[in-house]
């Protein structure tokens, strides 16, 4: 069996709803099909072993079509419905679905498959997964962008992409 780090099976693990707010304030948004291309294609010399997709919804139904475009490019979508929580300071209803255990599940539960992971997210609760993830000698790589990204995540990380500098790679073209 080669050495451990010269292995290149490749999990992909995008954060949807921290996603969305990234791309949001970047004024663009990235296509689910050329982010596999760009970090799993050809070219990577990589072999993508697993995407997964997390996301929010407002009800069963919502995002059907995009979840099902996402399925058909490959990726395992997992989703919670959206709770609707008080907020005492603003006086208003917000909607939040936290999916961070169910993405942490999901890396401890497939380690034994890769060997690098990209993580789409600048959520500093990832912190200690990835603390943990690097001590078994997996590469990890977090994506995200200025102003999004927790100092402890980008600090964990063996490598930090800002979402910026892949835009003419992964950007969606058609609207």
């Amino acid at each position: 069996m080669p050495s451990h780090h010269l292995l290149n099976r490749l999990s992909i693990f995008v954060d949807g709803n921290n996603m969305f707010y990234a791309q949001q304030k970047n004024g663009w948004f990235f296509d689910p099909k050329r982010v596999l291309e760009y970090f799993a294609g050809e070219k990577s010399g990589l072999s993508l072993v697993n995407a997964f997709w997390y996301t929010g919804l407002k009800d069963p139904q919502d995002q059907r079509g995009f979840r099902d475009a996402l399925i058909s490019l490959g990726y395992t979508v997992r989703y919670k419905i959206l709770k609707e929580y008080y907020d005492d300071t603003s006086g208003r209803y917000s909607q939040k679905a936290n999916l961070d255990i169910e993405i942490v599940v999901d890396m401890f539960n497939t380690v034994e498959q890769y060997d690098r992971v990209v993580l789409f997210s600048g959520d500093g609760d990832f912190e200690r997964a990835i603390e943990l993830l690097r001590s078994k000698n997996t590469h990890i790589t977090v994506v995200s962008t200025e102003g999004m990204i927790a100092r402890e995540l980008r600090n964990a990380t063996d490598r930090y992409i800002d979402l910026n500098n892949v835009r003419a790679s992964i950007e969606k073209l058609d609207n």
